[in-house]
């Protein structure tokens, strides 16, 4: 039996049919240059207008037509009112009670925002009020008292201001010792002590010496502690009389009822007190010296009648001052709970529970600087700029018909709210600002297609002037000349036959729309207008080329 071997068909030569494309190509160029040349031509008899040379001019006539003056111009749809929720403050945020497309009014709650340290910082404000009041408070009790007074029994031990001196308040203005009693502090076994009374009778012995004191118990200790063996123990002060020997640097040791204490311990005077000035000023006088003996109560000096007055005012102002650092607290606080500026629809919402915000760019440059988007779609609105040769033609309540390149053959309606003086200049021509709303609920617009953020075009209809004679406002050259074509220029089927008639004429422009200008003067109606037909130059270029 014979093997027969199949062979694959060879792949078509793709040279010869790129050579072949190209030919038509070059074939079919001219066709489309003549089909561009005609078309204009074809465009005028179909339109029942003359026709002119087929290479150099386009053609119109001067006829009446109904001209709708208009101003154009493009802008951006925007909702009526839209805020970009922001905050100074940064935390954890405990609660975010809304989500992208939620309704929300006016004063509802977006965040809250963890305000632990602010609420300490409150508490501490408030107890800088309370401390100042209390200050000012005394001063002003003591408004009538400027004088000095010892506040134990005792012996002046030091006065560290002479009369005349300047004393600042706080300061130390004497210093009062009483030594006549002492008191020992020791410690007794725990079960001894809890068995001791007030005023129970006690035996001193100062260490180093056989004398043997008598005392009453003063103060027992309420808890034990450890002692020496790691024996629970608790402090029992002692008072005793002293018999003008004893001084801090004595120890000594106690019974009482029988039971004997764990070890020595030191004396202390009864009284060593410190006469503070609770105002600054002036000392005025000192009645009292260094060892004089005082009671509890007697006055040893003053201060200058005004000294005390200048206090007040100062303590005054220092309550308002805390005041005021309590308020400006508790507005920190207040920045801690976010609530809706305006009414609407949450369009975006960057942080959620849990999160931590933090407002500060270096902390999180990824993060969005909003918390949320908020949009009053109530109704919709946009800017255009308008020259500052048409600006004077724009009125509040003039009607605008929209329309947007994404929503083909829909035309919106609106009208212009307001017209803003403040121009701007750029490459010496001004523009001004004109904000028109459109017709129609936002939400409703929405359904239609029509989005904030949108590109749209919009034209302002200023006039609808009704039947006037126009030309093209592409016809119009050189400000306010018109290229016209006589009769002694066209032969009788109206056709250019001698362009060296054409006539250049100066003619008076009044109103105009974006396709046609009025003639007041210049041109009358019927009368041929031409224009060279640019597109024809270039071609010829091309060819020639």
């Amino acid at each position: 039996m014979e093997n027969t071997e199949m062979k694959q068909p060879s792949p078509p030569v793709q040279a010869p049919r790129k050579k072949r494309l190209k030919k038509r190509l070059k074939r079919l160029i001219p066709l489309l240059v003549l089909v561009l040349i005609i078309a204009p031509i074809i465009l005028r008899l179909l339109a029942g207008g003359p026709v002119m040379g087929p290479s150099v001019y386009l053609t119109d006539t001067a006829a009446r037509r109904d001209l709708t003056v208009a101003v154009s111009g493009s802008g951006t749809i925007q909702p009526i009112n839209s805020y970009q929720v922001t905050t100074l403050v940064k935390g954890e945020v405990l609660n975010a009670p809304f989500e992208e497309g939620d309704q929300v009014q006016k004063d509802a709650l977006l965040y809250q925002i963890d305000a632990e340290d602010v609420r300490n910082n409150i508490s501490h404000a408030q107890l800088g009020v309370e401390q100042a009041q209390l200050a000012y408070d005394q001063l002003l009790r003591g408004q009538k008292d400027t004088q000095l007074k010892a506040n134990a029994d005792g012996v002046i031990q030091s006065l560290p201001f002479d009369p005349g001196d300047n004393i600042a308040a706080g300061s130390v203005v004497a210093t009062i010792l009483d030594n006549s009693t002492m008191k020992l502090t020791v410690p007794f076994h725990a079960a001894d002590a809890s068995l001791f009374t007030l005023g129970q009778v006690a035996s001193v012995a100062v260490d180093g010496t056989t004398e043997i004191l008598s005392g009453t118990v003063d103060e027992i200790s309420a808890t034990n502690s450890v002692g020496p063996g790691g024996t629970l123990v608790r402090s029992v002060t002692v008072k005793v009389p002293n018999p003008g020997a004893l001084d801090v640097t004595c120890t000594g040791t106690a019974t009482i009822a029988g039971a004997t204490c764990a070890s020595s311990g030191p004396f202390s005077y009864a009284a060593n007190k410190e006469v503070v000035a609770r105002t600054s000023g002036e000392l005025a006088a000192l009645s009292v010296k260094e060892g004089d003996p005082v009671t509890d109560g007697q006055i040893i000096g003053a201060f200058q009648g005004d000294a005390i007055s200048d206090q007040i005012e100062t303590a005054r102002l220092g309550v308002k001052a805390a005041q005021l650092t309590l308020q400006s607290a508790q507005d920190t606080l207040d920045n801690y709970t976010i609530k809706a500026p305006i009414s609407g629809t949450i369009i975006e919402k960057n942080y959620k529970t849990g999160d931590n915000v933090d407002p500060s760019a270096a902390a999180n440059p990824n993060a969005s600087p909003y918390l949320a988007v908020i949009y009053d779609m109530t109704t919709l609105t946009f800017d255009m700029n308008i020259s500052e040769l048409d600006i004077s033609k724009i009125k509040p309540g003039l009607p605008v018909e929209i329309t947007a390149d994404s929503l083909d053959g829909t035309v919106f309606s609106g009208v212009v709210d307001k017209v803003n003086i403040n121009g701007t200049t750029a490459n010496g021509k001004t523009t001004y600002p004109v904000t028109v709303k459109l017709e129609g609920g936002g939400t409703e617009l929405l359904t239609q297609g029509l989005y904030p953020g949108m590109n749209i075009s919009a034209k302002i209809i200023v006039e609808e002037a009704g039947q006037l004679l126009t030309i093209p406002v592409d016809y119009v050259i050189r400000g306010n000349v018109v290229l016209v074509a006589p009769p002694e220029a066209l032969d009788a089927n109206g056709t250019l036959m001698d362009p060296s008639k054409l006539q250049e004429r100066t003619v008076t422009l009044g109103r105009s729309s974006d396709q046609y200008i009025e003639i007041l003067d210049g041109i009358q109606e019927g009368e041929i207008v031409l224009q060279e037909n640019r597109a024809s130059s270039a071609m010829s270029m091309m060819m020639g080329g």
